[in-house]
């Protein structure tokens, strides 16, 4: 695992913080607004007790100053910067579930609220992890675990710090890489059984031209609108439901 660069990070919203609260992340300190009482703020108090946690009750003003007045829900956890895990750990939670692999590579993906979409999608089509570059793109962070509504906790994510030789990596250990392009098999058409990773690219510039080279096939998303393009983490989760939708077929 590699520590993520800042020492200290903020968990925002009540049910991310449920979710950091019952998983291993290291929790320092726990701050919630002053007066608030509710079902789930009763919950988050008790899972913190059971940690034997700080618990700190302050004025609104104090958690928007915090979080740079994001929509807290008056709570917000003081925590250590998310761990990156690495390709390895990625292998093994795949092996652990008894499935093949299902990744996702961003390149350089760059608004977090992007990539707190697709780590919730992710989750619940059941990626084994998430693969981003160390540089020109967004990491962990508190936006992040927010949008992600807790999904943060139960994804890993690696960080590496070249993409097309990861890539090279993958493909060598049995991995099929797909990559999304204007022209392409249409992703209705991807059967993404077996092992493989999905490669979605930058919201303006797409797929880097060396990591497009590296990619073993690529898919395109029909579109009859307008506008003919779509945003970074709607048309992932499009594609991540169709590697879904391949690998586990109704019967």
């Amino acid at each position: 695992m590699e520590r993520a660069s800042s020492d200290l990070d903020f968990v925002i919203g009540r049910h991310p913080a449920v979710e950091a609260l019952k998983s291993e992340q290291e929790i320092n300190k726990v701050f919630l607004q002053e007066g608030l009482k509710s079902e789930a703020i009763g919950e988050i108090v008790q899972l913190a007790k059971d940690r034997r946690l700080v618990i700190s009750t302050v004025p609104k003003n104090k958690l928007d100053q915090m979080t740079n007045r994001q929509n807290h829900q008056g709570v917000v956890l003081a925590v250590a910067a998310f761990e990156y895990a690495d390709i390895d750990d990625l292998f093994d939670n795949a092996k652990q579930r008894d499935e093949d692999p299902f990744f996702i590579i961003l390149d350089e993906l760059e608004d977090p609220h992007n990539l707190g979409s697709i780590l919730r999608t992710a989750d619940a089509a059941g990626v084994h992890g998430i693969i981003i570059p160390k540089r020109r793109a967004v990491g962990l962070t508190s936006v992040v675990a927010k949008t992600s509504t807790g999904a943060i906790e139960h994804v890993p994510v690696a960080r590496v710090t070249n993409l097309v030789q990861t890539a090279k990596e993958l493909q060598k250990r049995g991995v099929w890489l797909f990559g999304t392009d204007m022209n392409g098999t249409d992703y209705r058409k991807w059967n993404a059984k077996g092992a493989v990773a999905l490669v979605i690219g930058n919201e303006g510039k797409g797929i880097s031209a060396l990591l497009k080279k590296t990619v073993d096939e690529m898919l395109t998303i029909p579109m009859v609108g307008h506008v003919q393009s779509l945003n970074a983490s709607v048309a992932a989760s499009l594609l991540i439901y169709q590697g879904f939708n391949s690998r586990h077929p109704l019967k």
